[in-house]
């Protein structure tokens, strides 16, 4: 079995990640976690410096349990939600989390929903995660 958790650093990817773990430690799969970074080439250095920190993040806190795991630093140039679901079918995922955060319908109409597109154009299942703060 093979995951993908689309991670960004945010509470909701946290949740995707940790609920992806709790799986993967059930299942014996393997996990793949990915940051996109939507401007391609232009990215500004901090942002990469960010994702190259939280995907270390990611690796160590699934590595606590003894989960298998890669992670990936995209740059495409694509949206996150189109980077994931490329991503998805050239590894053949079998399984995506993803976090979710509510959004008000204007920012859904300006920016899209990532989390929509790969709910709807993904090859495998897709599990959407919502972060309750406690």
């Amino acid at each position: 079995m093979k995951y993908l958790v689309g991670y960004s650093g945010s509470e909701e990817s946290k949740a995707a990640l940790s609920l992806a773990r709790t799986y993967a430690e059930s299942f014996g799969a393997r996990v793949f976690v990915v940051a996109s970074m939507g401007g391609g080439r232009s990215e500004k250095v901090e942002n990469i410096g960010k994702a190259a920190h939280d995907l270390a993040f990611a690796e160590k806190f699934l590595k606590e349990k003894g989960v298998a795991c890669e992670s990936h630093q995209l740059a495409r140039g694509m949206s996150p939600g189109e980077d994931l679901v490329r991503f998805a079918v050239e590894h053949d995922i079998d399984q995506i989390f993803i976090g979710v955060e509510k959004v008000s319908r204007t920012q859904k109409i300006i920016v899209g929903s990532n989390a929509q597109y790969i709910i709807l154009k993904a090859p495998c299942p897709v599990v959407t995660v919502k972060h309750y703060p406690k």
